[in-house]
């Protein structure tokens, strides 16, 4: 026992004798350095996540043989030889060692330590596992110089932002939603309590030519504002959805997200796209949002020149696809000719991308208000949320199928989901709303649509659905005003006669004369909605021609034909309507409950 301090002396001594420790010091300092930098560009280089840890593994083996290598050899100028016993050795041969080595040799210890809990103990990293579960993405600052792609970059935020929504277990905030708040007076932490987030990643795009360029950072808002990661990245524009898929990883090991084998597999794909055929397609989603006529002419254009360019790439059909669906429901063509269009443009997708969330949720689309195919509509909502768990619009437009399908439980479930995922979208405002209204809560109803029209007064859809809730609650003037905002191909003269319609009729009378001008319209050969006509009827009463124009609606396949199995709530006595009973059954829709 006496000795052994007198041993560890020795060892002590014969360590600093044969330059161990000034030999362990430098080797320390390079491997810290060469495992930040593979903490760096390793997931720039897309590999995989365990190829740092090899590289840890790998540098504290060499440290093992660089102890061994530095006992048993000492570099001399006369080049390299076995070091000499303490026994051979002569005083005065005995090496001093300076105050800068000693102290080279205490940081040496230090920075062992530190790399061993930077690499292995997990309580000491930014963020721990489950402590993120939410994520908002910012708009994408331009700092190009160039005005003119703001366009494309904001589609380029959106195409991240649907690469990300396939992290099942992290909820992340739709484009429209992140949109609201660019250029917003907030600071961070307001905006991440505003939504409820643990994270917010903001992007600065500095280049967008045959390079695309920018720097990205997660910051965690509470309890304070910090910046937990941040790195720059320059791709070749062809390689953004490789590169997307290397963030979307990279971001997940951040927040310390699990992800599953599904995601894995997909984010391991590597598709390369042309860059003129990129540039199309993000000038065609810009428009495609927008739902006027020339935006919608736009969008066909430019999804055309996508394929063009890349006639392999699925995403720009699935945009046809959409398009051709908007234009025929708008009636800007005939109902006919936009399903034609639909399905081909569907087909080819699903051809070239089976996999694509995108995909599925366009089928499941077609097949709940084209093809009345309730199995398949609900089969495809189902693999369509399983790829991309935060499309918010996939699970509202599921909401509204389960609505028809009369699964109301599922329904509120899921359409709080897509609320909580897209919060100030107008659309998904709209679509709650109509949730909320045939459940028969009205005022929540009125509530979320008068929110969506606060944020977008020109929505058509929020309007439309909002001059209903007004009628709902009692609110004729509301009511008058709203719906008459809609009618703007008409000329003042006829707004003068509706307004003296409304004042000396009432609801009743404007109601009347609006139908005598649709079908005054359709007998001049104008493009009318049948179903719209009908739900008119039924507001006056008058189930025959209602019913009349439904069938006329089921004959044409008209989409918005498939509510048709919650009318009653608003019209109790069409549960004993013999026609309306029959409709329901050749739609093999649930019919009205008791």
């Amino acid at each position: 026992m006496s000795n052994n301090p007198d041993r560890l002396a020795h060892f002590w001594k014969e360590l600093r004798r044969r330059n161990v420790l000034r030999s362990l010091a430098i080797y320390a300092g390079t491997a810290f350095i060469i495992l930040e930098a593979c903490n760096m560009l390793f997931p720039r280089w897309g590999l995989p996540d365990w190829s740092i840890d090899l590289v840890f593994w790998l540098l504290v083996l060499g440290a093992v043989i660089n102890i061994f290598m530095a006992w048993v050899f000492d570099l001399t100028p006369e080049g390299v030889k076995k070091t000499k016993s303490a026994a051979d050795v002569q005083e005065s041969e005995s090496p001093s060692t300076s105050n800068s080595w000693k102290v080279a040799t205490y940081i040496s210890v230090v920075v062992i330590v530190a790399l061993i809990i930077m690499n292995v103990i997990p309580f000491n990293r930014e963020a721990r596992a489950g402590t993120i579960d939410s994520l908002l993405i910012l708009p994408f600052d331009n700092f190009t110089g160039d005005d003119q792609l703001d366009n494309m970059v904001a589609g380029m935020h959106s195409m991240l932002i649907g690469d990300m929504g396939r992290i099942d277990k992290l909820r992340v905030i739709s484009p429209t939603t992140s949109n609201v708040y660019k250029d917003a007076d907030m600071s961070i932490p307001e905006i991440a309590e505003e939504l409820e987030v643990g994270a917010i990643l903001d992007l600065d795009m500095m280049c967008m030519g045959d390079t695309i360029c920018f720097q990205a950072k997660i910051i965690t808002p509470f309890p304070e504002e910090k910046v937990l990661w941040i790195a720059d990245f320059r791709e070749e524009k062809g390689q953004i959805l490789n590169l997307y898929n290397r963030i979307t990883k990279q971001i997940a090991r951040e927040v310390k997200v699990e992800l599953s084998p599904q995601v894995i597999q997909r984010l391991a794909e590597s598709r390369t796209v042309d860059p003129e055929a990129l540039d199309a397609y993000l000038l065609a989603h810009f428009h495609r949002e927008r739902l006027g006529p020339d935006n919608q002419d736009s969008a066909l254009k430019y999804f055309q020149i996508a394929i063009e360019k890349d006639p392999e790439w699925a995403d720009p059909y699935v945009g046809l696809a959409r398009v051709w669906g908007v234009r025929s429901s708008f009636r800007y063509i005939s109902v006919e000719e936009g399903n034609r269009k639909r399905y081909e443009y569907q087909k080819k997708a699903l051809e070239l991308d089976p996999n694509s969330d995108k995909v599925h949720y366009l089928i499941a689309g077609t097949a709940t208000w084209t093809d009345w195919d309730w199995e398949l509509a609900d089969k495809e909502y189902a693999i369509a949320m399983k790829l991309n768990p935060n499309n918010a619009l996939s699970r509202m437009y599921y909401a509204h199928f389960l609505m028809i399908q009369h699964r109301t439980e599922e329904a509120l479930k899921q359409a709080k989901q897509a609320l909580e995922l897209d919060p100030m979208r107008p659309l998904s405002l709209g679509l709650y709303g109509v949730v909320m209204h045939y459940t028969g809560d009205y005022q929540a109803a009125l509530t979320h649509l008068e929110k969506g029209f606060s944020i977008d007064p020109e929505n058509g859809f929020v309007v439309g659905n909002l001059a209903v809730a007004y009628r709902c609650t009692g609110d004729t003037l509301h009511w008058f005003e709203t719906a008459k905002s809609r009618w703007g191909w008409l000329d003042d003269k006829y707004y003068t006669y509706i307004d003296t319609v409304f004042q000396e009729k009432g609801v009743q009378g404007v109601i009347r004369a609006r139908v005598k001008t649709y079908e005054e319209l359709y007998a001049q050969g104008g493009r009318i909605s049948f179903n719209g006509l009908g739900k008119q009827y039924l507001q006056l009463g008058n189930y025959d021609k209602g019913m009349y124009y439904f069938e006329k609606a089921y004959e044409e396949k008209h989409g918005l034909l498939s509510y048709i199995s919650l009318y009653y709530h608003d019209y109790p006595e069409l549960k004993d309507n013999p026609r309306y009973l029959t409709l329901l059954k050749k739609m093999k829709l649930p019919l009205p409950e008791e």
